[in-house]
């Protein structure tokens, strides 16, 4: 068995950058942006990372804005759950049940380091955890995770942790409406809190064409879920991911 323990992708404040990486079972494509109408550092992170054979680690972190270090802290918690990955294929690489035990560790450690930097920096996260065809996913805040056919039929989208996404999952705004809301920035949970929490999602069995996104509010503020979803399904997976780029950068100048 061979033991990948370095990224495949990590991406920490890149200006514009679409990286690709694959293996046996999988495939990968990572974008990240700055905000056009912002000066200061891109606070967005991703990480791509195998982890033992037919095994991957895919997560996004997204700096929370209005708050110092957002780009710190994003860059900490790809860097610790990186951290905890290696370590897990170093010593327990035969036992892939245990996968859960180090992304949580690592979710954990980065919650504390981002906690002692002192400074009220935060982030959200989103992760999935994929191996030999199944996957989970873990997240905390108002990145999401949406897993969908390549019929259009979503399997699995995470519920944002903040007052706009309990309000569309309860059915009491329209997720129309939830894209233009003066609140759809606040959220209820993020490293860097003391009260973080970790929501972590069923384990689905991936179908032949299913794809999986993991990506920040940047997307999900500019597209609909359809629309991501009707981009999503077909298509090579790098034009899929310059599609979803491009778009989201258009309507965000408009």
């Amino acid at each position: 068995m061979s033991l990948i323990t370095q990224p495949a992708i990590c991406l920490h404040q890149a200006a514009s950058a679409l990286e690709s990486a694959q293996d046996t079972l999988w495939q990968a494509s990572a974008f990240s942006q700055r905000d056009p109408f912002k000066s200061s550092p891109n606070e967005d992170s991703a990480l791509v990372m195998p982890c033992g054979e037919n095994s991957v680690i895919i997560a996004v972190a997204d700096g929370c804005g209005g708050m110092r270090g957002g780009d710190r802290a994003s860059k900490l918690a790809m860097d610790y759950l990186a951290e905890s990955i290696e370590q897990y294929v170093e010593q327990y690489v035969d036992d892939p049940r245990l996968i859960r035990s180090a992304i949580l560790d690592g979710i954990e450690n980065a919650n504390r380091a981002i906690q002692s930097l002192k400074i009220g920096a935060a982030c959200t996260i989103a992760i999935v955890e994929f191996h030999d065809g199944m996957i989970r996913s873990y997240h905390a805040g108002d990145s999401m995770v949406l897993v969908t056919t390549n019929r259009g039929r979503v399997r699995y989208q995470s519920i944002s942790h903040s007052p706009i996404g309990y309000a569309v999952e309860s059915g009491m705004l329209q997720a129309d409406a939830a894209m233009h809301h003066e609140d759809r920035h606040l959220i209820s949970n993020c490293l860097g809190s003391p009260h973080m929490r970790i929501e972590v999602g069923p384990s689905i069995r991936l179908g032949k064409n299913d794809r999986v996104l993991v990506a920040s509010d940047g997307l999900f503020d500019n597209l609909k879920t359809n629309e991501v979803v009707d981009i999503l399904r077909c298509g090579e997976l790098t034009n899929v991911a310059e599609k979803l780029s491009a778009i989201a950068t258009q309507r965000m100048l408009a």
